[in-house]
């Protein structure tokens, strides 16, 4: 099982369409084969950084990920709402490491 964590600081005036556009990426990323969570999160303290936790059983699910109609929808939709390039972090999951627990 991999997970990716994206952060994402995103200009001020397009947080909202930021959101809308990642929770469209979201509602269709939850029903790949492989993918084990997709969840958005907006930092406590600034609202215009994001942290996108992807978790997949396998490098290849995570990978076919990127090829999907929704996420290229997505990469190309928030490209200008970006203040920075965001940024993926690739972590092996340790526990839980049965997948019924997830």
């Amino acid at each position: 099982m991999i997970v990716t964590c994206v952060y994402v600081h995103v200009k001020p005036d397009a947080v909202q369409d930021f959101i809308n556009a990642t929770a469209a990426n979201h509602l269709q990323s939850v029903k790949e084969p492989g993918n084990l969570r997709f969840d958005l999160n907006q930092q406590a303290d600034d609202p215009c950084c994001f942290m996108i936790y992807e978790a997949y059983e396998s490098d290849e699910a995570s990978a076919a990920h990127k090829n999907t109609p929704h996420y290229l929808k997505w990469r190309d939709t928030v490209s200008d709402h970006m203040a920075e390039p965001r940024k993926g972090v690739k972590y092996n999951i340790i526990q839980p490491n049965d997948r019924s627990k997830w």
